[in-house]
């Protein structure tokens, strides 16, 4: 296998690591439909209790993480592919994350946390580090890392530290959104994620830090691929040993701050903030711990076998990404069948991995017949649109 092609094989089976992972956490929470059902036996509502902690924990705002990150991997494919033959990438870029935009905001209908419309616009963040020395890039990264608007927001705070806050203002738009998902039609469910939703969203996005966060991963995973960090080399299985060591020293007082910090910071001016900040910074030490153990386990030779399994639904992520919300909101809202109602952590947990062990099936089946999957080979194409024959034939390199 050349060095290229091991770097995809990897890039791709962590892609599909973090996609599988994704539906687990939708299932288990009903795809943003919040409801306990009532009349649980005591076990089964402490074990639901333990199965929501554990895949939050693992998996909470950090398959996102690999998500963002493997889409600068993505974008620098793309453009140092164009960049060897003399072109361009980036104004093909723009007209890229327009369809992107596109395929969100159809999946935007059947689920309000799509994260594809965000990818979209977050994006072009790319476009002016795009030739940037890796240092300025670095330094960029790490700013937008720091959560500027959380710092500003401390600081205005100091005056007046303990005055009561109001409530997230995403709260109010989540709560609204429970009774259409739940009662609603489906004509309904899309007039409101469109609209009420989205605003939800993109608010909490901005509460939680992720509108920082998203484009700073973007930035991190193309300085990856630049440095070649996904190639199975010795070299790079020392850098991911590295990382590993330094992400759990990282994340393990980081967790251990962020337990205390209501003990701690009894302000909730100054409270609120520091824990935008901190959580994201221990949500993003846990997901460089994840990436590296699974990197590390995509070197052993065993490992690549086992592994390698998620490479369909890695390459196939788009058109996996979107029938997950198809599938998942018809089985559990209420214009579906409903099963929000019956259904808790433990009965959804089997629900996701029965669904995502199929979706890897029909991958590996489809990818056997075909170069891509259905909506990459759209995206793909019209991607290309207007392009002469050898441009489109040289962008497959790319994802």
């Amino acid at each position: 296998m050349t060095p290229s092609a091991a770097r995809l094989d990897l890039v791709d089976a962590l892609r599909g690591f973090a996609i599988a992972s994704i539906m687990l956490l939708h299932n288990i929470e009903h795809f943003d439909l919040t409801h306990v059902p009532a009349g649980q036996p005591g076990w089964l509502a402490s074990l639901d209790r333990q199965i929501w902690d554990s895949a939050f924990f693992l998996f909470g705002g950090k398959s996102y993480a690999i998500f963002a990150l493997l889409f600068g991997v993505t974008f620098h494919l793309q453009f140092s592919a164009r960049a060897a033959r003399g072109e361009d990438f980036r104004p093909r870029f723009v007209w890229r994350m327009a369809l992107l935009l596109a395929f969100g905001l159809f999946n935007s209908l059947f689920y309000q946390g799509d994260i594809l419309t965000l990818y979209a616009v977050l994006a072009l963040a790319l476009l002016p580090v795009a030739r940037l020395r890796d240092g300025l890039v670095l330094a960029t990264a790490l700013i937008l890392l720091l959560q500027p608007a959380a710092w500003l927001a401390l600081l205005q705070a100091l005056p007046a530290p303990a005055a009561t806050l109001p409530d997230p203002a995403s709260w109010a738009y989540f709560g609204r959104a429970n009774e259409y998902l739940a009662n609603g039609t489906l004509a309904q469910v899309w007039l409101g994620n469109l609209t009420n939703g989205k605003e939800g969203v993109l608010r909490w996005s901005w509460e939680n830090g992720r509108l920082f966060q998203i484009p700073a991963l973007f930035m991190l995973g193309m300085l990856a691929a630049r440095q070649g960090r996904f190639a199975l080399s010795h070299a790079n299985r020392v850098f991911w040993r590295r990382a590993l060591l330094l992400a759990v020293l990282a994340f393990v007082p980081l967790y251990l701050v962020n337990d205390q910090l209501g003990r701690w910071i009894a302000a909730e001016g100054l409270r609120r903030p520091v824990t935008v900040m901190v959580e994201s910074w221990m949500k993003l030490a846990f997901m460089v711990v994840l990436v590296a153990l699974f990197a590390l386990g995509f070197h052993a030779a065993r490992g690549t076998r086992v592994l390698r399994a998620f490479a369909p639904l890695g390459r196939m992520s788009l058109t996996s990404y979107v029938v997950q919300s198809l599938v998942g909101t018809t089985l559990y809202y209420g214009f579906g069948l409903g099963l929000y109602r019956v259904t808790g952590a433990t009965a959804c947990l089997a629900i996701g991995l029965a669904l995502a062990l199929l979706q890897g099936c029909l991958c590996a089946w489809w990818l056997r017949r075909y170069r891509q999957g259905p909506l990459e080979a759209l995206w793909h194409r019209a991607t290309w649109l207007g392009a002469p024959a050898p441009a489109v034939r040289a962008s497959r390199t790319g994802i």
